[in-house]
């Protein structure tokens, strides 16, 4: 028979537990939820500020808003002053603004496909080129942004396993492409040589460029996002929501 004193019957958890519990639950449903909000947010009004100071303000929403209720920026007052208006309508939108850089963003594209824009793009180039600091800094942005936005067939092919940085010792890279040129054969492998990419954590966009022979990479068949989530938690999140110490089965 059991007794209320007895050790082996379980106890109830108490109301704090209970509470701590709730809210720890909680915060791992709204966190994600929360952040990504703020972000999205956060990056929303950047954007804003940083285009409405370029947009001529006749073209602003406020002031197209005051335009067709016929309400002027400024009025004279009793003295024959022309003053601001106090009953002029403020219109902040936020994300007005990044539908304007898009637009703006989209015919800049279309124009720079034409004749017209090609020519013009390649006398200003030419005008870079002669002024030594500016095309330093030119040049580089230039590299990165048609790495990163314009060529989309060189992104990561595959998330892959190294021995760095020494024999024993694993490390998750992302291929990106087959070494060549001088750095191929300056390396003295007579086999492929693979540029790997090895990101550092929390922080994948951070990182130290390694060639390996092809022998010595091992591809995984996870995807290069979930490898990416592998090296942004810390081995916390691995793919398909599987955890490490569960046996396979």
């Amino acid at each position: 028979m059991n007794t209320p004193f007895d050790p082996q019957q379980p106890r109830r958890p108490g109301l704090f537990s209970r509470l701590r519990a709730s809210f720890l639950t909680g915060i791992v449903v709204i966190a994600p939820v929360g952040l990504t909000i703020w972000l999205i947010w956060t990056v929303i009004g950047w954007v804003d500020g940083f285009v409405w100071p370029l947009v001529p303000t006749v073209w602003q929403p406020d002031s197209i808003v005051n335009y067709f209720v016929g309400n002027p920026r400024f009025i004279e007052n009793d003295a024959g002053l022309r003053i601001a208006n106090p009953d002029w309508i403020n219109v902040n939108v936020r994300g007005v603004g990044v539908i304007v850089f898009l637009l703006f963003t989209i015919f800049i594209g279309w124009v720079a496909k034409g004749f017209i824009g090609r020519s013009l793009i390649r006398y200003a180039e030419s005008l870079v080129e002669r002024t030594p600091v500016v095309r330093s800094i030119y040049s580089g942005i230039k590299q990165i942004s048609e790495t990163v936005f314009a060529q989309s067939e060189r992104s990561f092919e595959k998330a892959c396993l190294i021995e760095y940085p020494r024999k024993g010792i694993w490390a998750i890279g992302f291929i990106s492409t087959v070494a060549k040129g001088e750095v191929s054969e300056r390396a003295g492998n007579t086999g492929t040589l693979l540029s790997i990419f090895v990101p550092t954590t929390p922080n994948p966009t951070s990182g130290f460029l390694l060639f390996f022979p092809a022998e010595d990479v091992i591809e995984l068949d996870m995807s290069v996002e979930d490898a990416a989530k592998l090296v942004i938690s810390a081995g916390l999140v691995y793919p398909n929501g599987k955890d490490p110490t569960t046996p396979p089965g």
